[in-house]
């Protein structure tokens, strides 16, 4: 299972003060932490800065690359601060995200083509949220076309089938689900992501929630997520549900966890 990190993000009052000030002892332990944890990538996301995203988001990229040897996921809403932020990036990150919303798709298609990088291809169309499985798969479908069309290599590839609250609509995990299972299944190599805590928006015991859709998209085909790595109970389902569906050869990722304490000794 791929593991995004999630938790360097200005959204966060705790990161956009250390942003503002430039604090690199904090950003690295919040980094180091979830490398630690077992992340296979950090997200960096300063989109909350607004007019001072690029810079922002470019201070992030070198200060985290600085301390920490895995890859970061950069991550925002504007093209103009993922082009800049790619040029920092030491080795093959991930880029997220691209959609089919136009003037997105048109100005993010060069930044993933210019060199290696994963991206994560939202399933998101130019006049509305999906709420179905169809149209999620149909969004899908499209947007992996049009990026194997112009050289992405369907392995880096990472759909995201756009997870919506319950809370607002009871249908929409199974809906997410659906859409998972059945974009691995038409394209053979391509990889699904999510962002787990959307599912749980509105709800009490939102960690609850979030564990149990992720064993759910697990068992669905999903491949990677966006979480909080020092969780140690969502990670705990993680392995566990992997194990379970034949996806840890020898269970050694779960016992490996259970050694680190992750899984916690009964």
């Amino acid at each position: 299972m791929i593991v995004v990190g999630e938790k360097i993000n200005t959204s966060r009052k705790s990161i956009a003060e250390a942003v503002e000030k430039r604090d690199v002892d904090f950003i690295v332990k919040v980094a180091q932490a979830q490398v630690d944890a077992g992340a296979t990538y950090i997200d960096v996301n300063a989109g909350t800065l607004l007019e001072e995203e690029i810079d922002a988001l470019c201070w992030l990229v070198q200060t985290v690359q600085g301390a920490i040897d895995i890859p970061l996921s950069l991550d925002s809403p504007n093209p103009a601060a993922l082009a800049e932020a790619i040029k920092l990036h030491n080795g093959e990150p991930m880029i997220n995200s691209i959609s089919l919303e136009k003037d997105r798709l048109d100005a993010l298609l060069p930044i993933v083509t210019l060199q290696p990088c994963a991206v994560v291809a939202l399933c998101m169309a130019e006049t509305s949220m999906p709420t179905t499985t169809e149209e999620r798969v149909e969004v899908g479908s499209e947007l992996i076309d049009k990026l194997t069309d112009s050289g992405v290599m369907l392995e880096k590839i990472y759909v995201d089938p756009l997870v919506q609250p319950v809370s607002v609509d009871t249908n929409m995990g199974v809906a997410t689900l659906g859409a998972i299972d059945q974009i691995m299944g038409k394209y053979v190599g391509v990889n699904t992501i999510c962002g787990l805590s959307n599912i749980s928006y509105g709800l009490p015991e939102r960690k609850l929630i979030n564990r149990n859709f992720l064993a759910l998209a697990i068992a669905h085909g999903l491949n990677s997520a966006i979480l909080d790595p020092t969780d140690n109970l969502i990670m705990a389902t993680m392995y566990t549900v992997e194990m379970l569906m034949g996806k840890d050869e020898y269970c050694g990722n779960y016992i490996d966890a259970y050694e680190k304490g992750i899984i916690s000794k009964q």
